[in-house]
């Protein structure tokens, strides 16, 4: 398996930014990181092990981008409108900078998958479906979706747009949106145990949320022994992984 740092210099956020990028050729994978987290958790927390396969027969590249969260969600001290404009930045460099370049270095022409466990499923989520046409597949492990709880009650224009719970609702029954919502193949998983009460709570209303507009999502919630931890979130992977790339 062929694994490098890559740097790459984003316009938008004004900076070089790294990526952790593992295997060649094949689907492009952007793995968002947990709060506050780095390029390199991916693998220090052991989560490869379950794409190993994928990788070395070249199905998939993963692409482990660095946070900003804190500039934006972990930034208690500043303003909620100011993390939030720095969070669509860095929106704006995923979507607009480094998906292209994640495509052009891989060859790939189709769309890109999206995972992360935590934060990183809420990332990861947040992007899959405000973008489905850019993202037809998502793995999101034990995320919250309601960005509003995430700022401690702090609503505006930007906060909708990063919040599922809030946005789904919203959109129009049978329009173009949940036709390519519904060519995805979008999964979203928690454990009923430690740490996982307000994953709960904002995935049984994101699955709501989708039952309401005809969204085709799977929501799957493991047992009362399932926690908020990475060996938990390795176990999801190695089980959701083969199933959506079948």
């Amino acid at each position: 398996m062929q694994r490098r740092d890559q740097h790459f210099y984003s316009h938008i956020l004004g900076r070089d930014t790294h990526a952790m990028v593992y295997g060649q050729g094949g689907k492009p994978v952007l793995v968002l990181p947990s709060q506050d987290g780095g390029r390199r958790d991916f693998e220090g927390f052991g989560m490869l092990a379950a794409c190993e396969p994928f990788l070395g027969e070249g199905q998939i590249t993963l692409y482990c981008v660095d946070s900003v969260d804190r500039e934006t969600w972990s930034h208690y001290s500043a303003h909620p409108r100011q993390r939030m404009e720095q969070h669509e930045r860095w929106i704006g460099f995923l979507t607009q900078e480094f998906l292209p370049f994640m495509k052009a270095d891989t060859g790939w022409e189709g769309g890109v998958m999206t995972l992360g466990c935590s934060m990183g499923a809420t990332h990861a989520a947040n992007l899959a479906l405000r973008f489905p046409q850019l993202f037809d597949s998502l793995i999101a492990l034990s995320g919250a979706y309601d960005a509003a709880w995430l700022l401690y009650g702090y609503m505006d224009d930007l906060v909708y747009l990063n919040s599922p719970v809030h946005f789904i609702p919203n959109i129009p029954i049978g329009g173009h949106y949940v036709e390519e919502l519904n060519r995805s193949r979008l999964v979203f998983c928690c454990g009923q145990g430690a740490w996982e009460e307000e994953m709960q709570r904002s995935l049984r209303l994101l699955q709501g949320a989708f039952e309401e507009k005809g969204i085709q999502a799977w929501v799957d919630f493991w047992g009362h022994d399932v926690n908020h931890d990475w060996p938990w979130w390795r176990r999801q992977l190695g089980y959701f992984l083969p199933r959506v790339l079948a």
